[in-house]
């Protein structure tokens, strides 16, 4: 019969894109990985891996014991940790994903926080221009900002973000008129690449309910926020940006919103889990809680 390490080891499998990864994720050699495999599965009667390709490909069965032998290595935490009279006692690894610019601000110190409550809680935080759910370690958790795409991902809401286009008032002062989202033809735009969206087309919400499309030719396009603000600061041109990262500037008067008749869709932040609310670790949802409550309400 099976155990849980050996679900746990399989786990690592299936999260990972080959084998020789899978060996460097536990730490030991290709070869040793491979033998445990063949011993998993003489002792199950199965094939779980396809051999024949370079890549882990799992096998019908493989698929089976991946799906459920999750669920039954958090059923096992959780019963473990709800046997455990001090909160302080929760136990396990936790994997976060979340964008770089908002997850460096505000996600990192809560985590730091949030582990430091929990000390036997290990957490590793992984920060990326474009966080997605099939990233080589499988979050727990992804920290989302933006419009979302189709998922069988369950969402929950934790801050509401706008987003504004801004310029310098340098820029403004001598730049041409700007009132209409089709102005935009005749100024400098900067492009902000992020969450594999379509960066160059910038859209409106009017209160009719209309939507109006606007494709711009960025001067000046990057993958990290810091660096477009920057560039929109010192002058170079307008930016797409959301309240979270800009209300300072706004409010000191260095960033200006511009075309503010015109709505840009909202980039709420949330955080996606596979799991619905009943499945989930006590050790998930402490820390879902946890964002909810320490978030700033508003910006």
């Amino acid at each position: 019969m099976i155990n849980s390490q050996d679900i746990e080891f399989f786990s690592v499998i299936a999260d990972s894109p080959s084998l020789a990864a899978a060996a460097r994720k536990l730490n030991v050699t290709p070869p040793s990985v491979t033998q445990r495999l063949q011993g998993l599965e003489r002792k199950m009667s199965v094939t779980l891996v396809d051999r024949n390709l370079r890549t882990t490909k799992l096998t019908q069965e493989g698929k089976k014991l991946a799906r459920e032998g999750r669920e039954i290595l958090l059923a096992l935490e959780a019963l473990q940790n709800d046997l455990l009279s001090n909160q302080s006692m929760i136990e396990g690894r936790l994997n976060v994903l979340a964008p770089l610019g908002f997850g460096t601000t505000h996600i990192a110190p809560l985590i730091a926080r949030f582990q430091n409550q929990y000390p036997n809680l290990i957490i590793d935080l992984t920060l990326t221009d474009k966080p997605s759910w099939s990233h080589p370690i499988k979050p727990d958790a992804m920290i989302y900002i933006g419009r979302l795409k189709d998922s069988s991902l369950r969402c929950i809401h934790l801050v509401e973000n706008k987003r504004f286009l801004l310029a310098s008032p340098g820029y403004l002062a001598s730049a041409p008129p700007l009132k209409t989202p089709e102005d935009l033809h005749h100024h400098s735009c900067i492009a902000l690449k992020e969450n594999d969206e379509d960066v160059t087309m910038w859209k409106f919400n009017l209160p009719s309910k209309q939507t109006i499309s606007i494709r711009i030719e960025p001067k000046l396009s990057c993958n990290v926020g810091q660096v477009a603000k920057q560039w929109a600061l010192d002058g170079y041109g307008i930016i797409q940006r959301s309240e979270w990262d800009v209300r300072k500037e706004i409010d000191a008067g260095l960033l200006a919103p511009v075309l503010t008749d015109y709505q840009l869709p909202k980039a709420n932040i949330v955080a996606l889990v596979s799991a619905e609310k009943s499945k989930r670790s006590r050790k998930l949802s402490l820390f879902l809680d946890y964002l909810s409550t320490h978030l700033p309400e508003s910006w």
